[in-house]
């Protein structure tokens, strides 16, 4: 495994792997009970925009994640937690006219706001769709890349969500994470523990790199090996910040 790491500092503390426990938590949906809770805080969502497109643009924010991403022509694209749909045109348009771009959240708002973009602006190779905090509920075997950008953090159950993703991917697709640099209490991953919990769910690392115009860093992943069953799932620690 090739990991490339630009810059100091990007691997803070150490990540540890914890014994199951059944919290038998009622007030968690139906059908978590095999899977297990995060160890950690989980942000709430505060809003549908990272920052005014503009202000991403004057950096060239999107473009600069696409090309590292190596998104191009005719690719099927996920984007979840798509918000307001900032990177839903621009891999739009990336991908042209033979490509497909899904926009995911899980706001019945968001979502309804962004049909209204998607119809109002005709990009006719973008579908939306609502998901769950646990489940994306993208089609099986459809993505040669799924974008999670700023939303990690605010994922209230991580290993049922990267589990019911995993056979979303196609052969040789990869998930694209850009989050900030900070810990999930204060709307960011740490990256060890994001290739932590990436990683007890089959996910491989494939590089770590930090993208400040991206507000923080970008890592992209493959799902390697069998997924795991949720019960065999151990739920990870940050030891230190």
């Amino acid at each position: 495994m090739a990991v490339a790491l630009v810059g100091s500092g990007i691997l803070l503390g150490g990540c540890d792997r914890l014994k199951r426990s059944d919290d038998g938590d009622p007030a968690r949906p139906a059908g978590l009970e095999a899977f297990p809770r995060a160890d950690r805080p989980v942000a709430p969502i505060i809003s549908p925009r990272y920052a005014t497109e503009e202000a991403r643009d004057r950096v060239n924010e999107a473009e600069d994640i696409m090309d590292r991403a190596g998104i191009r022509r005719g690719m099927t694209v996920a984007d979840i937690g798509a918000g307001e749909g900032y990177y839903t045109v621009r891999l739009a348009k990336r991908v042209g006219s033979q490509g497909r771009v899904l926009a995911v959240d899980i706001v019945p708002e968001v979502i309804d706001a962004l049909g209204q973009r998607v119809n109002r602006e005709n990009w006719t190779n973008v579908s939306v769709k609502l998901g769950t905090p646990e489940n994306p509920k993208l089609p099986e075997n459809s993505f040669d890349r799924i974008f999670l950008v700023h939303m990690y953090h605010e994922i209230g159950e991580p290993y049922a969500f990267l589990w019911h993703m995993r056979p979303a991917l196609k052969p040789g697709g990869e998930v694209i994470v850009v989050d900030a640099m900070r810990p999930t209490a204060q709307h960011g991953t740490p990256p060890r523990l994001l290739t932590c919990e990436f990683g007890t769910v089959g996910y491989q690392l494939i590089s770590l790199e930090v993208r400040p115009e991206a507000g923080g860093y970008l890592a992209r992943f493959r799902a390697v090996g069998g997924r795991p069953s949720p019960e065999a799932i151990r739920p990870c620690r940050l030891t230190s910040e």
